[in-house]
């Protein structure tokens, strides 16, 4: 009986999956080709298929058959175990809200988004304003609907790092934000590498054909994906055989293109490399979103910025912009490229800063969602912890509050996985280093198999078969620390800036 109850719950899991794909479809359309004209009725679009997902995730007889497995779970196979475990989170916690929500939040969601990126060319909050407005004013309905302790935030940092609570990040913020900005100082009195040959003017097709090179040997099948453009970087997927990524070109800056393409495909071999087992159920996700950003963060840092990384793709380079790197070496490209200087823009944030702009997101969001400021207190606050943090006086709207996707996609609790996805990954990174001592010379001949099979094995293999934390402390033996990221930043850059400590 229970082999034929875990076959139903896998294709009342599989039907869900096909709907939350074409609403993923919609969006990726609406952030890439839709006209503009089309917003309203895309917003309606997304809330009727939103409400319909949300229907079928907590349809009662879905309820009863997770139960009934759950009565019966010792006797089912481990995977199916699993399954059963999951589901069942997922629809204890879709149940608590009301479907009259979700079409509500998913339409004012899809409305905002628009209004963000007219604000954001604008560089205009107030147009931005009132959306931002409703958006706080569900998300704080959300989390009583969905019931918490201690913040409210709390039950929004659920939805993406689960277990994570408000409390366990302020103190581990309060450890990594001083130690960061003290090494930011220290390397900021130093002599700065040279960068002056990157001020020139950077083709836009030769930037895009570079970055499609290196998605290739990273191992991004894009047979089963592609790159487009956007706004702002992102990832999606709908079947292991469809993800894709986007990233933005500036020919004003020859890097900032590639890092978001070795970044955004970070996420996509995570998304391409789970079990074709679990394939359309809820197993084929990653287990949180700081075990996904370990993965990008990984890529684009510990890989993409690294020197060996650049003495095999230095000559490649020099092919795609004939005349303007002759004099370049790899060790100039390595210097540049990890410059410690604070930036407004946290995509185009150094290692040793990033995290501060995660704090500053962070602490407003708490204040936000605790009701301790209101919306229109934004700019002022944003400004002000941006002098705090990174010294730093912020110009427009555009190159401040506006400057990231995520509020309008009413994603508050999402910020914190940034940093936490830097942590993990400088600590599954000492490991392999251990684990492929010739790791480095690997990455020198552009051979990138290695890593990816390790990553597979360790890490995208799993699933939602173990927690971010059960992945890092498996995989390297220790609980998630701070401390290797730490240690990572103080070797690399060191070394990078000549230092001694």
């Amino acid at each position: 009986m229970t082999a034929s109850q875990t076959s139903r719950l896998r294709e009342k899991l599989a039907e869900i999956a096909d709907v939350t794909a074409a609403i993923a479809l919609l969006q990726w359309d609406q952030e890439i080709y839709m006209p503009p004209k089309a917003a309203p009725g895309r917003g309606k679009q997304l809330a009727t298929l939103s409400a319909l997902a949300h229907r079928m995730s907590t349809d009662p007889q879905l309820g009863e058959l997770l139960h009934r497995l759950r009565d019966a779970i010792e006797s089912l196979e481990a995977d199916d175990a699993k399954l059963v475990e999951e589901a069942l989170y997922d629809y204890d916690r879709a149940a608590r809200l009301p479907e009259a929500f979700v079409h509500t939040f998913a339409e004012v969601r899809s409305n905002a988004l628009q209004a963000w990126v007219k604000a954001r060319e604008e560089s205009c909050f107030a147009a931005f304003q009132p959306h931002l407005e409703r958006l706080v004013a569900l998300l704080i309905e959300k989390a009583d609907y969905l019931g918490y302790e201690g913040s409210p935030y709390n039950a929004l940092l659920e939805d993406y790092e689960r277990g994570m609570t408000a409390g366990h990040l302020q103190t581990l913020f309060a450890d990594l934000a001083p130690k960061q900005r003290a090494l930011v100082e220290k390397l900021g009195c130093a002599p700065q590498p040279d960068a002056a040959w990157l001020d020139q003017t950077w083709d836009e097709k030769a930037q895009w054909d570079f970055s499609l090179c290196v998605l290739r040997d990273m191992g991004y099948d894009l047979e089963a994906g592609r790159q487009d453009k956007s706004a702002h970087p992102f990832t999606t997927n709908f079947d292991f055989t469809d993800v894709r990524i986007t990233t933005r070109i500036n020919p004003a800056d020859l890097f900032s293109g590639l890092m978001a393409s070795i970044h955004e495909g970070g996420h996509a071999l995570y998304e391409q490399g789970f079990q074709e087992k679990d394939r359309r159920s809820t197993l084929a996700q990653a287990p949180s979103l700081g075990a996904h950003e370990s993965q990008s963060r990984m890529w684009e840092n510990l890989v993409g910025r690294s020197l060996p990384f650049w003495k095999h793709y230095m000559s490649a380079l020099r092919g795609h912009f004939p005349d303007q790197l002759d004099r370049v070496e790899p060790e100039q490209v390595w210097r540049a490229l990890n410059r410690v200087r604070p930036s407004l823009i946290r995509v185009e944030a150094d290692e040793c800063t990033y995290n501060l702009h995660i704090v500053l997101r962070f602490e407003i969001e708490v204040a936000l969602i605790e009701r301790q400021v209101k919306v229109a207190d934004i700019p002022d606050i944003w400004n002000a912890k941006m002098k705090q943090y990174l010294g730093l006086d912020v110009p427009d709207d555009a190159r401040g509050c506006l400057q990231d996707v995520h509020w309008s996609h009413g994603a508050m609790g999402y910020f914190p996985t940034y940093a936490l996805g830097n942590l993990y990954a400088a600590q599954l990174f000492e490991q392999i280093l251990r684990d492929i001592p010739h790791l480095w010379d690997s990455v020198a001949s552009g051979d990138f198999a290695p890593l990816l099979a390790w990553l597979r094995e360790h890490v995208h293999q799993h699933g939602r078969r173990k927690t971010a934390a059960r992945i890092v402390q498996d995989a390297t033996g220790s609980p998630p620390s701070s401390t290797p990221f730490l240690r990572y930043l103080e070797t690399k850059y060191t070394a990078l800036y000549d230092l001694t400590y």
